[in-house]
């Protein structure tokens, strides 16, 4: 058996490649950014051509840095943004439009229409039973028909089978297997479950689903579990590696903070947030605003299932402020900022770019700055911002509690905000629990890692896995709880005022 296993980590705002030894410590590593293209106001798409250019880059340059080759490797995990989606020509291999990101909200006028046609009292609904899910822009479902619809020729070429749909990690398994000349269209349950034509008990595709969506089942993956070997890599760099694990980004994030056990939660601090918790082989419906997702499948298994509380916009407000308005040359200078100041001097910011995700569901909120006067300066947006991120996971923190009826006594953080000391130790504070950083940070490639490292045999089993888990630092609370609940009615006072900005229909 070889000494390492290698994952792509392939997430919104760029891609990387890892290699991690047996261990679980990284000893290779690159990264790539890619473009983010904003055609118009709540439109958000990526080039699959690039991400796919950038994924052959930073794999064979983590691959150079050791000098190693495909012989060293075990196999290949995958693990990607969730829900961008992607149409293309099975010939061809050319995209038929652009990646929609997650973000993207275009297609929200589809909502009103699906949610009347399910009648009352389903509404937005009318798909959650079978799907965990609510009628959101948020979903591949709507993105899928809005390229079928809008761009021309698709709907034709896809009922004749020319077109081929995955999601990130559905699309990069099959250029990585051979694209045209045989590539693989695969994807495994976690990621079809974000879909909304996935069906959670059959973890197949619903004919009921497809129809009601308008989307034709040929365009469709297959869906395999999370960790089996699904076919070998065709690019130079590991021709031969098998290619044995794919996860998303938040449930490889889950499996990397070896969060195996019912109860067990983790909060992922990147472009957005995203907080699961485990609730074994329980499909539970959430009642507070949640998403029911598949947690996790192994070859020949049952799924295990979460709970999810997503928040579609933290790391990226800091990225905001960066690009869009210069107040910091790179985002870890926030921190920095923010402690120009003692407090957020009353100002509270609400980054409902693309609409409010968990546990509002508000595709017709927009982004606001409440608390303004003189006083303030940039120091307090800068704290306001990163305060933000605390405030919206607390309140997913709050409705997942009540869902499953379980306290979350520790909550694990991971992904790049949780550098940001200023940030753990408030989010401590809000929800006056203790926060703790793993001691590998990269837990989504980690994820990936070990879910291709269990179908070839690299790692024994999941207690292995919990065994390699440690702590690098706990965060405390140590805030008065008077101040604590001050401050967070000031912030849902905030929330409010950010409703019904653009009309529905």
């Amino acid at each position: 058996m070889p000494d390492y296993i290698g994952a792509i980590d392939q997430g919104t705002t760029s891609t990387r490649f890892m290699i991690f030894d047996r261990a679980g410590a990284i000893v290779a590593s690159a990264q790539k950014e890619h473009q983010q293209i904003y055609p118009q106001p709540g439109w958000v798409e990526h080039d699959p051509d690039e991400i796919w250019h950038r994924t052959e880059e930073v794999v064979a340059a983590a691959m150079e840095q050791r000098s190693l080759g495909p012989r060293d490797l075990a196999a290949i995990g995958i693990t990607n943004q969730r829900e961008t989606t992607v149409l293309w020509n099975r010939t061809t291999g050319r995209p038929l439009y652009n990646a929609l990101v997650w973000q993207d909200t275009r297609v929200a006028d589809y909502i009103p229409e699906l949610a009347r046609a399910g009648g009352a009292p389903s509404g937005p609904d009318r798909f959650r039973a079978k799907t965990g899910l609510p009628l959101a822009t948020y979903f591949s479902s709507l993105k899928i028909r809005w390229v079928l619809d809008h761009v021309a020729g698709a709907r034709e070429q896809a009922e004749a089978g020319d077109v081929l749909f995955g999601n990130i990690d559905t699309f990069l398994v099959w250029r990585l297997t051979g694209g045209p000349r045989g590539g693989l269209h695969v994807t495994d349950s976690t990621n079809a479950s974000r879909t909304q034509l996935m069906n959670l008990r059959t973890l197949d595709w619903d004919p009921e689903l497809l129809i009601a969506f308008d989307i034709p089942h040929q365009i469709l993956p297959k869906i395999r579990s999370s960790s089996e070997p699904y076919g070998v890599a065709t690019l130079e760099a590991v021709k031969g590696v098998p290619v044995a694990g794919i996860l998303g980004d938040q449930q490889a994030a889950l499996a990397g903070q070896a969060c195996f056990h019912a109860g067990e939660a983790k909060n992922t601090y990147g472009t957005g947030c995203f907080l699961l918790m485990n609730t074994g082989r329980e499909i539970v419906q959430s009642k507070c605003g949640l998403l029911t997702t598949v947690a996790f499948q192994a070859k020949d298994q049952p799924a295990t299932y979460a709970l999810e509380g997503s928040v579609a916009i933290t790391g990226a407000l800091v990225q905001w402020i960066r690009d869009n308005f210069g107040l910091i040359g790179s985002s870890p200078e926030i921190e920095t900022l923010a402690r120009t100041v003692d407090d957020n001097g009353g100002v509270y910011f609400v980054p409902a770019f693309s609409g409010l995700y968990a546990p509002y569901w508000k595709h017709t909120a927009r982004g606001i700055i409440a608390g303004l006067t003189r006083y303030t300066n940039k120091g307090h947006l800068a704290r306001a911002a990163l305060e933000a991120t605390a405030f919206q996971t607390r309140e997913v923190v709050e409705a997942m509690e009540q869902d499953a009826g379980v306290r979350v006594d520790i909550l694990r953080a991971d992904g790049g905000m949780v550098e940001n000391n200023l940030l753990m130790q408030f989010q401590a504070d809000m929800l006056d629990r203790p926060v703790v950083r793993p001691a590998v940070k990269e837990t989504t490639a980690l994820g990936a890692a070990y879910a291709a490292g269990l179908a070839v045999g690299f790692f024994r089993n999941l207690e292995e896995l919990r065994d390699q888990w440690s702590a690098d630092r706990t965060w405390n609370p140590n805030m008065d709880a008077q101040r604590r609940e001050r401050m967070y009615g000031f912030w849902k006072k905030a929330v409010t005022r950010s409703f019904d900005w653009l009309e529905s229909e």
